[in-house]
C-alpha cells in the first residue's frame, strides 16, 4: 500500500537540524576514527520516528542530494533523542556518512519523501570557526523546533554531539526543597504521615474484607442447610424482641422464688448457697437390706 507524501510529513513533523560543526580538527571521532564535520538531528516528537528515505542536501535546487536509505534499524530515533550524520562526502562508509561536505554560509535542509516539503533548515553562519558548532539553545519538545540558535565554542557552553543542548546537572525542585527544609524535619513528617496512611487503609480494608467473608460463609452455610437468611432474621427478631415472653419469665420466677428487695417493682434473683457434700449425707450412711 502506498503511503501519500502528507502522511510522511505528518509522520516527520519535528524533525530538527540541532546541532552542526562544520570544521573538525580536535573534537569528536566518527567510527573510523577520523575527524569530520558533522549534522545532528534531533526527535522532538514524544514517539519515536523513523528517518528513512528523508533526504538532507545543502542545495535547495537538488533536495535528493543524500537519501537516508531505508533497512538500517538505526534510522529510527526514539521520543527526543538525536542522531549524528558524518559529513565527510564518503557515503560508502555507511549509512550515517552523507555524500556532501559542509561549509560555512551555506543552508542545510531536511526534506521530507516527497521530495518537496521542507521539515528544517539552517544557515550557518559564515564566520564559524573550527571546532566550534552552530546549535539551538534549547532543544525542542512536543514537536516543536526552537528557533534561538548560538555559537558554542566547548567552553561553558558544551559542545554535545548525540545529547542534549542543555545539560541538567541539577534538579531545581530537589534544591529549593533542600533549602525550605535543610534539617529534614518536614520531609521525615511527610514520610511518617505516609506510611501511617497506607497501613490505616490497610487496616480498613482487611478489616471489611473479614466482614464481608464472615457475612459471605454465614450466608453460604444457610444456603446449604436449605434455611432462607430473612427466615432465620425474622426468627431472630421476634425471639429477642418479645416483651410478653420476657415478662413471663420474670413472674414465674417471682412465684417461685418469693424473693425480691424492698422495692416491689425490682425482682431479684439470689443463688442458694449450700455445703452439700455426699459424704456427709445420712442417706448413705443407712444399711441397705439385702435383695434376694
Amino acid at each position: 500500500m502506498a503511503i501519500s507524501t502528507a502522511a510522511y510529513a505528518q509522520g516527520r513533523k519535528g524533525l530538527c537540524i540541532n546541532e552542526v560543526m562544520v570544521q573538525n580538527d580536535s573534537s569528536v571521532v566518527d567510527d573510523y576514527g577520523l575527524h569530520h564535520g558533522w549534522i545532528e538531528l534531533y526527535n522532538s516528537t514524544h514517539a519515536p520516528m523513523e528517518i528513512s528515505s528523508v533526504y538532507l542536501t545543502n542545495d535547495s535546487t537538488k533536495p535528493t542530494l543524500y537519501p537516508v536509505p531505508l533497512g538500517d534499524v538505526n534510522t529510527e530515533i526514539p521520543a527526543l533523542q538525536h542522531v549524528l550524520f558524518w559529513a565527510d562526502a564518503e557515503p560508502n562508509k555507511g549509512t550515517f556518512h552523507i555524500s556532501f561536505k559542509i561549509n560555512p554560509g551555506e543552508t542545510i535542509y531536511i526534506f521530507d519523501a516527497d521530495q518537496k516539503t521542507i521539515l528544517d533548515k539552517v544557515t550557518i553562519p559564515t564566520d564559524l570557526a573550527s571546532n566550534t558548532t552552530f546549535a539551538r539553545k534549547v532543544d525542542g519538545k512536543g514537536g516543536i523546533c526552537q528557533d534561538a540558535w548560538e555559537v558554542r565554542d566547548g567552553g561553558e557552553k558544551y559542545i554535545t554531539p548525540s545529547s542534549n543542548n542543555i545539560i541538567e546537572d541539577t534538579n531545581t525542585k530537589v534544591e529549593s526543597f533542600r533549602i525550605l527544609d535543610g534539617n529534614g524535619i518536614v520531609l521525615t513528617l511527610m514520610a511518617m504521615g505516609i506510611v501511617f496512611c497506607a497501613l490505616l487503609v490497610l487496616c480498613l480494608c482487611f478489616y471489611a474484607i473479614s466482614k464481608v467473608g464472615s457475612i459471605v460463609s454465614l450466608f453460604n452455610k444457610m444456603r446449604s442447610h436449605g434455611v432462607e437468611p430473612k427466615t432465620i432474621a425474622d426468627a431472630e427478631t421476634l425471639t429477642h424482641d418479645s416483651g410478653e415472653e420476657i415478662a413471663a419469665i420474670v413472674m414465674a420466677l417471682h412465684e417461685h422464688l418469693n424473693a425480691h428487695d424492698q422495692e416491689n417493682t425490682i425482682l431479684t434473683i439470689n443463688k442458694v448457697k449450700k455445703a452439700y457434700s455426699p459424704w456427709s449425707s445420712k442417706i448413705y450412711g443407712l444399711r441397705e437390706i439385702p435383695r434376694r
